[in-house]
């Protein structure tokens, strides 16, 4: 067997290994019935869908969490550039202490820091909005997109820019032809993180969403209830994530 070979069927015996628990987790989410020791569902159904966009609200919760996720992103990109930009100049020594207070926030539990960011929400007003979700997201998610960032803000870049400039290129010819495909993998990855944490976020929306429905706190009640509705919120849950990951893929090629 040629090293190839066993390189494909390791890679294929790895990706088997973590694809098996998602198989359960999608037998489970249309099982309407499957009783120990069986090791198969005795009925299949779609009752674990009907419940979850029944009373379970997955609609709106689903909605909701793409929403914010979304913004959060948006958010995260805009004010991660500028700053990674300028942290990306100061070398290491000049940007620790600005990275450490950045990291704070994930330094404790997110129900924590939900709550401590509650106080200052209440008198802002923006308590229970959606618009004050999305801030306590970017909170945590906004230190991941500036760690990425900072990678793409390189000696090289900044090497393409000033040989663009020299050439006559203007401001703007400069950024749409060099800085930014230059930096769509970082951004792409950037993204992608940013939306998975606002994605999962479940302690700090409880804190600050005042009852707003997201995907995460429709799921957790389920958990224990009903398995069969949990899986199938589950799966919902995971559709973006996966689609988030192959964007960032596709767009991280494409710059190759």
């Amino acid at each position: 067997m040629s090293e190839r070979q066993r390189s494909l069927w390791a890679g294929t015996l790895l990706a088997l290994v973590f694809a098996a628990p998602l198989a359960v987790l999608a037998l489970q989410a249309f099982a309407d019935s499957w009783r120990a020791p069986d090791a198969l569902p005795a009925d299949l159904g779609l009752r674990g869908f009907e419940v979850a966009f029944g009373r379970g609200g997955a609609k709106d919760a689903l909605l909701n969490s793409l929403g914010i996720a979304i913004a959060t992103t948006a958010l995260c990109l805009v004010i991660g550039w500028p700053a990674a930009r300028t942290l990306a100049g100061k070398g290491l020594a000049g940007r620790g202490w600005i990275m450490l207070l950045l990291a704070l926030p994930l330094l404790m539990p997110p129900y924590l820091a939900g709550f401590g960011l509650t106080e200052w929400f209440i008198r802002l007003g923006i308590d229970g909005t959606l618009a004050g979700i999305v801030l306590s997201h970017v909170t945590f998610a906004l230190p991941y997109a500036i760690i990425v960032l900072i990678s793409g803000f390189g000696a090289e870049l900044r090497r393409l820019e000033e040989m663009a400039r020299a050439s006559g290129a203007t401001r703007i010819a400069t950024l749409r032809w060099v800085t930014v495909p230059s930096l769509r993998p970082a951004l792409a990855v950037a993204g992608m993180l940013a939306f998975l944490v606002s994605w999962s976020q479940y302690g700090t929306t409880l804190a600050i969403g005042a009852g707003r429905s997201t995907l995460p706190i429709v799921m957790l009640p389920f958990v224990r209830t009903d398995p069969q509705v949990a899986a199938a919120l589950a799966l919902l849950f995971l559709a973006p994530c996966v689609a988030a990951l192959l964007a960032a893929t596709r767009l991280g090629r494409e710059a190759l």
